[in-house]
């Protein structure tokens, strides 16, 4: 009974030193109370955003933010749901707000960025935070098979650096009056752009856009390599394919020029459903190829593949028949198909396989155009 009695006792004198203590601090304790409530408010934003109600999300958020405005996390979300709106100007503020409580918040200050950047023009204020994400120093940890923050934190400088190349092509673009000025940064998105492909190597963007950047600058020779670099990185996307077209008609490389405006037409043909795009790729084609036909070097190449053809269907003929039937089996004569060097005729039709796919992707990647911007290429 005692012990009970005291018990009680002490709840009640903790109890009491709670409400003293709340009563000489109540700007901390009313703090404390907001933080609770604007938590709670968060919590049912981030429920509404995952459901996709973004008026609701919105909604919450400023509640949320209104009482506990250290929630860098909810001024981000905000961020983007201003973004989706368009709303541009009260996103900027959103990720502001969040890299103020959060200093080391990255992806806030990218997308800052990339919005001040591209879609309102300020130029400025986007090189600034890029260049604060490069500045930023981290407490790099790994635990093997459980965390890595190297990785990330590399990425992030070399999309920080890509994204200040970027920003300077597009003050180039804005100052095509002034020649000087206009070189002088496209100077500065060709060192951004190298410094962000040293980092990552096989980002196609990066190597592209430096491609393109060493193209308008008039540096054929780096713009070539840049172009069938981004062509190993990413075979399938056809601008480095078509630039690089476009940079060998300029060269009078018609032959290798045909090659890939043909392969860049095909993409198009097969990823993009944009109509004037593919006219105006036919158009180059059929210009490239007037010349093609008129390049001697090309006559020559023409009459070597006719030559290899006509000696692989010589010695086609020279198999024997009985090599060509132990390769099929009972089941394929039944079904009417043959497999070959791993491609499947079905009935005389080419049947896909992984390893057509994979060489459609080796010959798509390959850049027989090297050799005309780097000799050691030609060499190996």
């Amino acid at each position: 009974m005692l012990r009970k009695l005291l018990s009680a006792l002490f709840a009640l004198f903790v109890l009491a030193a709670i409400c003293i203590a709340a009563y000489f601090n109540q700007e901390f304790t009313f703090r404390q109370i907001n933080k609770v409530r604007g938590m709670y408010f968060v919590y049912k934003g981030d429920k509404a955003y995952k459901e996709l109600k973004i008026p609701k999300a919105i909604k919450y958020y400023n509640m949320g933010l209104s009482l506990y405005p250290e929630h860098y996390s909810a001024w981000y979300n905000l961020g983007n749901l201003y973004v989706a709106y368009e709303d541009y100007y009260s996103a900027l503020n959103a990720y502001e707000q969040a890299f103020k409580y959060n200093p080391k918040m990255m992806i806030a200050r990218m997308n800052y960025g990339i919005i001040s950047s591209e879609k309102l023009g300020d130029f400025d204020s986007a090189l600034k935070q890029y260049n604060e994400i490069i500045k930023t120093k981290r407490h790099l940890v790994t635990i093997p098979y459980v965390y890595d923050n190297k990785i990330s934190f590399k990425e992030n400088k070399a999309i920080a650096y890509y994204n200040i190349g970027v920003t300077y092509r597009l003050k180039s673009l804005y100052s095509a009056d002034d020649w000087e000025l206009q070189r002088k940064y496209l100077a500065k998105a060709i060192q951004a752009y190298k410094k962000s492909v040293k980092i990552n190597p096989n980002s196609y963007d990066a190597q592209y856009n430096l491609g393109l950047a060493y193209h308008i600058s008039g540096n054929y020779d780096e713009a070539g390599k840049c172009y069938c670099k981004a062509i190993n990185v990413a075979p399938m996307n056809y601008e480095a394919h078509y630039n690089l077209a476009l940079l060998l008609r300029k060269l009078g490389h018609y032959q290798e020029a045909f090659e890939e405006i043909d392969k860049a037409s095909t993409l198009i043909t097969a990823l993009d459903q944009n109509s004037a795009t593919q006219e105006y790729v036919a158009i180059v084609m059929n210009d490239i190829m007037r010349n093609v036909n008129r390049d001697n070097e090309y006559k020559k190449y023409l009459e070597g593949i006719l030559d290899a053809e006509e000696h692989k269907i010589k010695q086609h003929m020279a198999k024997s028949e009985d090599e060509i039937k132990s390769k099929e089996t009972k089941e394929d004569k039944e079904k009417g198909s043959i497999t070959s060097k791993g491609i499947n005729f079905v009935n005389g039709k080419v049947v896909a396989t992984e390893e057509l796919d994979q060489a459609i992707l080796e010959d798509f990647g390959t850049c027989s155009a090297m050799k005309y911007f780097d000799p050691v290429y030609d060499e190996e």
